[in-house]
């Protein structure tokens, strides 16, 4: 039977946990043959077999993104398997808060270089595929979804460098929306809130005590797969409908 994605390629960044991993799933169920891009390669053999048994075709790389040749290597290995590429998630991020005051600047550097240089990196490599693959494919249409956040709209004491990085990861996707949109490359952003992953793993127990768990706390909590399904609403839509912005959020925050 055929999937709304059939015949189509997806990239994925972040692929081995959260809403990486729900993501690559939501688009192999589709139909799509999917690159689970990581560093964890353990974790993204894990989601393989899984999308492999039930069906589904992955292919995993592991790389780390943040290096222009480790984030050109995964497409290139991306195009080289599966001959083409029409689908680009840019969903790998860190989450880093804190004041400004007293902060550790290689904080900000982790976080600049996931959130921002990695999505210019595999940008910058795929787009050529994409380009061609709306010119030959039978969708006439390729897709890049940038996973932003709401806090690349709003901001709030404590996530100036994370509110940094994801403003402009807004910003960048309208800019290359313009760029691109003529010749059939549709670019989104989907920006969720309230949605609980490893993102803000790696902060410390006081942060997350004084700044995470108060807002989980005092709201319903989305799912990685909350988030995946607006992924696939954005590139299974009609060819000449195009969705710029998606927010996502909890209903009760809505």
């Amino acid at each position: 039977m055929t999937s709304k994605l059939t015949g189509t390629t997806a990239l994925v960044t972040g692929a081995s946990s959260g809403i990486g991993a729900a993501t690559a799933r939501q688009l192999a169920a589709l139909g799509a043959s999917v690159a689970l891009v990581a560093r964890r390669r353990d974790q993204l053999e894990a989601l393989a077999a899984e999308i492999e048994q039930a069906g589904g075709t992955a292919l995993v790389i592991e790389a780390d993104i943040t290096s222009r040749a480790q984030a050109q290597a995964a497409v290139d290995q991306t195009v080289e398997r599966f001959g083409q590429l029409d689908i680009l998630v840019n969903n790998a991020g860190l989450m880093l808060l804190g004041p400004v005051v007293g902060a550790d600047p290689e904080d900000w550097e982790r976080m600049i270089a996931v959130n921002v240089q990695g999505l210019l990196h595999t940008t910058h490599a795929a787009l050529p595929h994409l380009l061609k693959a709306a010119e030959d494919s039978a969708r006439r249409v390729a897709d890049i979804v940038n996973i932003s956040s709401i806090a690349g709209r709003v901001a709030w004491n404590g996530y100036g460098v994370y509110n940094l990085t994801k403003f402009g990861v807004n910003g960048f996707t309208e800019s290359l929306r313009q760029e691109v949109t003529q010749r059939h490359v549709r670019v989104g952003v989907l920006e969720p809130g309230g949605v609980d992953t490893e993102l803000g793993s790696h902060n410390t127990a006081e942060v997350r005590g004084e700044m995470i768990d108060p807002f989980f706390e005092q709201t319903e909590v989305l799912a990685p797969e909350d988030i995946a399904d607006g992924v696939a609403y954005m590139v299974t839509r009609p060819r000449h409908a195009s969705i710029g912005e998606l927010w996502i959020m909890p209903t009760d925050q809505a």
